[in-house]
């Protein structure tokens, strides 16, 4: 009799051994299932974040305030020119160089004036006029794909000449990759005849999409100097608003030969 209760204690001993292990591998199969299911949502997150960063990178410069444009109103209309726009017969169909100073840092430049005769003789007259001396340079974008610094707005925070605009768009960036060293033209998104005195120089390679109007006007490039434009302007990032660099900067100096 003994030998059989102790056969039915161990009997049940053993049911009870087996319920214990099944529970726990129920609980740790349950955290693996809970682990890898978090892991999941974190790299979703990860996924939706990175993307939405992207879209909000291309938004940027496709349209709206963020686009490198004067952030009024366009006022041209579509295929005219507005306001005292000098004939592209200015430019002469030539080379041309001078020296941008940014604070204390000095640019020399180089403007093509036959890849764009247009610009380039709207560039020429405004710097002729003095139009650029003491103009702020009031938006800088520093990012993954960008990397440009925006000046010659008519009230210092971005504000167009309601009075002057004109195109069309001439010599925009192959694929819109526009190269360090790359000068500009400003203009609102989808208005290729909204180009006006505002311009941007490139310190970073720049992906900017084109719009339903097609890129930026390159009139030239930066030939030295973007050193001395990291040290004192851009390296020391974007300010508190997020749009204009951190050291206020103007144009104190422009000069073209």
């Amino acid at each position: 009799m003994a030998t059989r209760k102790t056969t039915e204690r161990e009997a049940r001993e053993a049911r009870d051994r087996l319920r214990r292990y099944t529970a726990r591998q129920q609980v740790n199969a349950e955290q693996k299932r809970r682990r890898k299911r978090d892991n999941m949502v974190a790299v979703i997150s990860v996924a939706v974040v990175a993307t939405l960063a992207t879209m909000a990178q291309i938004s940027f410069f496709s349209g709206g305030l963020g686009a490198p444009t004067p952030t009024s109103a366009p006022t041209a209309a579509a295929g005219h020119n507005v306001g005292n726009v000098p004939d592209p017969s200015l430019a002469g169909g030539k080379t041309w160089t001078g020296v941008l100073k940014l604070n204390n840092a000095a640019l020399h430049i180089s403007l093509d004036g036959a890849a764009a005769p247009q610009a380039v003789s709207s560039f020429l007259a405004s710097a002729r006029e003095g139009y650029y001396q003491s103009k702020t340079c009031h938006r800088m974008l520093i990012g993954a794909t960008a990397g440009l610094i925006q000046c010659g707005s008519i009230d210092g925070v971005g504000g167009s000449d309601p009075n002057y605009s004109f195109g069309p768009i001439e010599n925009p960036g192959a694929g819109g990759i526009y190269p360090v060293g790359t000068i500009a033209m400003a203009r609102p998104a989808d208005n290729a005849y909204g180009n006006g005195k505002q311009f941007f120089i490139v310190f970073a390679e720049s992906t900017l999409p084109n719009d339903s109007a097609g890129g930026y006007t390159i009139i030239g490039h930066v030939t030295s100097g973007l050193d001395q434009l990291e040290a004192q302007i851009t390296s020391k990032g974007i300010g508190a608003d997020g749009v204009a660099p951190k050291v206020p900067t103007r144009i104190t100096k422009l000069t073209i030969d």
